[in-house]
């Protein structure tokens, strides 16, 4: 077990480049930067639909609100991951332009979003009233939109980058202002991506018969559909979890390539289920709550497990702090803590328990008629919960979150056994070494005590009366805690992790801490990938474990601006988090 993980960290560094590529990073992020159209959409969808559930019937036009809510935000989810993947896109490319050229990202948004309307949309000319109306077809707007949006992001960007390199741009007089001036600059490169992607319309549509959006489904349909068996599901789910067990944040890797078709399927799932039909696609947005049934790893019993079968004091101390994290899918504090990360312990149970989760919801939605997730509900919202509420309520869902939790603690419990009997032993040993010792200085002091005391009072008074007969102004003073408190004194600190839950751990931690030793720091959380419009507007940025793969790029913005980049490693950052005083302690140590 031991040679498998050695091997796995001699090709760390390849999986983190893979995790670094700028591709992947913008569309991440791009997708992040869009969640809050998804869960505010939802909202409005559960309104209009869940009372139905239980036999309350709203009025009409509440219900025809509600939905239009839903029409105007999710449906439009494509146009807006176009420009957010491409402001990201363009974030990363300016790290890799020429010294004095950069390209404006709030051009190469809306050059994007103009690009992916051309890809996915159709226009075409309708009777009514009498009238003829040029109508859009909104189908690809939404989800099934996201692949031309995509596309059209990176294709807008290289447009961009190509023109501004070469500088083929409209120059105009040093008196023209800048905003205006900028406006000619990029009138070329927004052209020349607008008329690119026309082109890729035109040409798709006369060969193909369909609109570019479509010919990406139709084109990827078998790789869908495969992804979609259980060999498939569980490929997913191993993945997402490997990459993670070597310490490199796993759905960053492996989601963005399917983010298209989860929420594709999981519209095609909603539909159905309000046409009153049984809402079948398992690979689904929200099967995360299964496969990452309490964070990745499926570690939502594990903390319990610790807590009632381990005898390690370690492990019962991680499962404590941990507990209640877990049950909001943050288990940084215990993949670091116990640890489970590089733990060869851990490799097995960690990459199994979500692999058998996701199994077993396929073979529910399958054969037992519990319904595929169709309603969005948050990624930190409790996995029980969160599975009855998407299911729409259903009752075969509790049975089927308990059959699960039962499972995940039969994959556990064998491998955090054979794990806790090595802590335990390395225990003993520790408090057999201590005990030793204390038994020998306990001899020693003895065979010297009286003696011992003479020299100590010696050794005092002497010092005390050279403090005595010093002028008090010439005495040294503790400097050191004010110098430091000086030091981080009005600072602005800004945590960001992969998802702003354990980064809200740490900042926190550092609020509490300024509140205790009576510091003017100001902390806030996010997540990475939307920290670029704010960035500017903090002294120091700190990078949780999982995102520490993205230092370098990091390191070259925070330079740029000035600002004090800090990554503590994993166990060292879950240790911060639960010791505010030693949060500002170590701020204190890490600032220049």
């Amino acid at each position: 077990m031991d040679a498998i993980v050695k091997m796995l960290e001699k090709h760390q560094p390849f999986f983190e480049k893979i995790s670094r590529n700028i591709y992947l990073q913008a569309i991440k992020d791009g997708f992040l930067g869009c969640m809050p159209i998804v869960l505010t959409s939802s909202i409005f969808l559960l309104i209009a639909t869940l009372p139905g559930v239980v036999g309350i019937t709203l009025p009409q036009p509440l219900i025809d609100w509600c939905n239009k809510l839903y029409n105007f935000t999710m449906g439009v989810m494509g146009i807006m991951v176009a420009g957010t993947t491409a402001k990201n896109f363009t974030a990363s490319m300016n790290r890799r332009m020429p010294a004095g050229k950069v390209l404006n990202d709030g051009s190469t948004m809306v050059a994007a979003q103009c690009s992916m309307l051309l890809l996915a949309v159709t226009q075409f000319t309708t009777k009514f009233n009498g009238s003829e109306l040029s109508v859009f077809d909104c189908t690809s707007m939404g989800t099934r939109g996201l692949f031309s949006a995509y596309i059209a992001a990176f294709i807008t960007v290289w447009v961009y980058k190509f023109c501004v390199s070469r500088d083929l741009t409209i120059k105009l007089p040093k008196e023209v202002p800048g905003a205006i001036a900028q406006n000619f600059r990029d009138i070329i490169p927004f052209g020349g991506a607008v008329i690119i992607c026309g082109i890729i319309d035109v040409v798709v549509r006369n060969l193909m018969g369909v609109p570019f959006s479509e010919l990406l489904i139709k084109l990827l349909s078998p790789l869908f559909t495969a992804a979609e068996t259980y060999p498939g599901l569980i490929l997913i789910q191993a993945a997402t979890a490997f990459f993670w067990f070597i310490g490199v944040h796993g759905p960053s890797i492996v989601q963005p390539g399917i983010d298209p078709i989860r929420l594709a399927n999981q519209a095609e799932n909603l539909q159905v289920l309000l046409a009153g039909g049984h809402p079948a696609h398992s690979l689904t947005f929200n099967m995360s709550l299964v496969g990452e049934f309490g964070g990745t790893g499926a570690t939502f019993i594990v903390p319990l497990l610790l807590i009632l079968f381990m005898k390690s004091k370690q492990l019962k101390a991680v499962g404590k702090a941990s507990i209640v994290p877990v049950a909001f899918a943050v288990n940084e504090p215990l993949l670091f803590g116990a640890p489970m990360i590089l733990n060869p312990y851990m490799l097995i149970p960690f990459v199994a328990a979500g692999c058998v989760n996701v199994s077993v919801a396929k073979f529910f939605i399958d054969n037992v008629g519990m319904n595929g997730f169709s309603f969005v509900v948050p990624w930190a919202t409790p996995a029980p919960i969160g599975i009855f509420i998407t299911t729409n309520f259903q009752l075969i869902a509790l049975v089927f979150v308990a059959i699960i939790i039962l499972l995940d603690a039969i994959i556990y419990l064998p491998f955090l056994k054979a794990y806790d009997k090595l802590l335990c032993d390395q225990e003993a040993e520790r408090a057999a070494e201590l005990g030793l010792e204390s038994d020998g200085a306990a001899t020693i002091a003895a065979s010297t005590s009286a003696p011992a005391a003479e020299q100590t009072t010696a050794a005092v008074e002497p010092t005390a009366a050279a403090a005595d007969s010093k002028p008090v102004a010439d005495q040294p003073e503790p400097a050191s805690d004010a110098s430091a408190k000086k030091d981080v004194d009005g600072l602005k600190v800004l945590v960001l992790c992969a998802g702003a839950g354990t980064s809200a751990m740490l900042a926190n931690a550092i609020k509490e801490g300024a509140a205790q030793t009576g510091e003017n720091i100001a902390s806030s959380a996010g997540a990475y990938g939307q920290h670029t419009a704010i960035m500017d507007q903090y002294d120091v940025i700190v990078l949780a474990p999982q995102v520490r793969s993205y230092y370098n790029d990091m390191k070259a913005d925070t330079d740029r601006l000035g600002i004090k980049l800090l990554a503590p490693r994993g166990k060292e950052y879950i240790d911060l988090t639960r010791d505010p005083a030693g949060a500002i302690k170590w701020l204190r140590e890490n600032l220049d």
